[in-house]
């Protein structure tokens, strides 16, 4: 075979790997991103229960890295902490082994019925929990189909002359082997799927044990790298967070391969093919991380706090330059394209405003409250920009097309301004107000507005794409969006009445609380919703009037 054929196959069946997991991963925070949360919330009694909830998350979600990013944003805002966010991410580096292990089955039989499954669920299925279910399960189909093409496309490998020198090399020199499992994992920014490819290797024949491990053991000390990667301009206890979980893998790692090196270990305890004790040593490295410095959680995160000090990182950079440029006053549509991108930063700013703002109501947390309402003023502070500058440019001479394009910018930006009025000026104040009464909401009242604050945040991020790219169909899709929330408020308050009637404690203490949050949170959603107007306007699918076809019909 040549070699660009055989290049073309093994990434095709690389890319469909790192896509399918990628794939089941945001399936899974879909559909259950609500459940995970208060998962988490539920186990912060408990170092055990904080492990067995990362551990569980990890396996449902099939990323460690991405289980450190949900506890390291709990954790920016108080709503857990460090020692118990890193116990958290000690269980779910466990539950990412189990999936490896999981994934290295012969599962190649049952691929057709995920497929066929899946693929019901996700095109003939209305429900939005449904699809997603569909959608995981396309995903692992996706994640044993590429198995097998890496499999095929390796094959040749067996025959190259180059093979023996290369895995005798790997074998012969570990560090070089652990150094690029880091590398591999950092570049596929996914632990599971580059031990996956090493076990598939191992299967085949081309990798021997030996180098193997020490591949798996740089994976693990990669995976953690990649944390911290993404989290480098995060909150500074997210930073100790996954910093914390790099000095326990990379640790772990380097001391299991000198272990590996000097010390006789009986590998053949761990089954009876090297693909079987690869994945099994990936499993039972990181069950002995848990025992082993699981009682040292407290003088890490101790550590981790003397290595990353308190400082100015978080916001002390220069204020981004504005894209409202007057330059291009005289050009009416490249002056739409400045408004549209400072609109767009607008909307970023707020919904990273917008986030954090339930776990306010979990604990009290005045810093953190102060630093979105800094994010606020910046927010109105682009609404006069933007306000002034689509003045400026009205004065032109504009076509009527030009001015009703105008008016519609500007009334993104009074209606984004008003959500993070909303978000400092009601929400803000609201879980003050539970806080100074020392009040909590009910159970199932919490998570109905979780799960509201969870689709609200989903549409925030669907109208921003709506607003560059004004495709007609995600501007249909935010529409019916508006209807799901009118519904999903009717519902909270049905249920809400109902505790009432049954004299719910919580309830009734947190009434007005409960009932303005779910309005506040309707309007925000109202407020990104109307990106999708003028798109549907433009293209004849929006009335001028609710009124249009009863008078028509008269």
């Amino acid at each position: 075979m040549e070699l660009w054929l055989f290049l073309l196959q093994l990434t095709a069946a690389v890319m469909l790997l790192l896509y399918s997991t990628r794939m089941v991963r945001t399936g899974i925070e879909r559909a259950m991103g609500v459940n995970l949360r208060n998962m988490f919330l539920r186990s912060r009694k408990a170092i055990v229960l904080n492990v067995l909830a990362g551990a569980l998350a990890a396996i449902l979600l099939q990323s460690s890295t991405a289980v450190a990013l949900l506890v390291s944003g709990f954790a920016a805002t108080g709503v857990m902490g460090v020692t118990g966010s890193l116990a958290v991410v000690l269980g779910a580096d466990l539950g990412t082994a189990a999936v490896v292990k999981f994934l290295s089955l012969n599962l190649s039989a049952i691929i057709p019925v995920l497929l066929a499954a899946g693929g019901i669920l996700f095109l003939k299925f209305d429900s939005r929990t449904t699809k997603q279910v569909g959608r995981i399960l396309i995903g692992i189909a996706f994640i044993l189909l590429s198995l097998k093409m890496i499999g095929e496309a390796t094959l040749p490998m067996r025959e190259s002359p180059l093979l023996p020198a290369i895995v005798t090399y790997l074998s012969e020199d570990p560090i070089t082997a652990f150094a690029g499992g880091a590398l591999i994992t950092f570049l596929f920014h996914s632990s599971v799927a580059a031990i996956l490819l090493f076990a598939t290797f191992c299967a085949l024949g081309i990798l021997p044990l030996a180098a193997g491990i020490s591949l798996v053991l740089g994976a693990n000390a990669g995976g953690g790298l990649v944390a911290v990667w993404l989290t480098r301009n995060s909150h500074i206890k997210a930073r100790r967070i996954t910093a914390g979980n790099l000095m326990v893998r990379a640790t772990g790692a380097l001391l299991a391969l000198l272990a590996m090196r000097f010390a006789d270990i009986p590998l053949h305890w761990l089954g009876n093919t090297a693909a079987v004790q690869l994945v099994n040593f990936h499993l039972v490295f990181n069950a002995v991380l848990v025992v082993v410095f699981l009682p040292l959680i407290i003088p890490i995160a101790a550590l981790t706090k003397r290595f990353i000090v308190d400082g100015d990182a978080e916001g002390s950079g220069t204020r981004p330059v504005s894209a409202l440029n007057r330059d291009v006053l005289g050009q009416p549509n490249l002056a739409f394209a400045s408004v549209t991108r400072e609109l767009l930063r607008m909307a970023e700013q707020i919904e990273v405003m917008f986030k954090p703002v339930m776990d306010f109501f979990l604990v009290s947390n005045p810093s953190e409250a102060g630093r979105i309402r800094a994010m606020d003023e910046e927010v109105n502070s682009l609404h006069t920009g933007i306000k002034l500058y689509i003045a400026e440019l009205s004065q032109r001479d504009l076509t009527p097309e030009q001015a009703r394009k105008a008016t519609q910018l500007a009334n993104f930006a009074i209606g984004l301004e008003r959500a993070g009025d909303l978000i400092v000026k009601d929400i803000l104040k609201l879980a003050d107000t539970l806080h100074r009464q020392k009040l909590s909401f009910s159970e199932d009242g919490w998570e109905e507005l979780s799960r509201l604050h969870d689709r609200v945040g989903a549409n925030i991020q669907l109208a921003m794409n709506v607003l560059v790219s004004e495709d007609l169909e995600s501007a249909r899709q935010l529409i019916g969006e508006k209807e799901s929330i009118r519904k999903l408020e009717q519902e909270s308050n049905d249920r809400h009445l109902e505790r009432l009637s049954r004299r719910t404690r919580e309830s009734i203490a947190t009434s007005d609380i409960h009932l303005e949050l779910v309005q506040a949170l309707k309007e925000i959603n109202s407020r990104f919703v109307s990106f999708a107007y003028p798109v549907l306007a433009r293209h004849g699918e929006l009335l001028d009037s609710r009124l249009a076809h009863e008078g028509a019909a008269a």
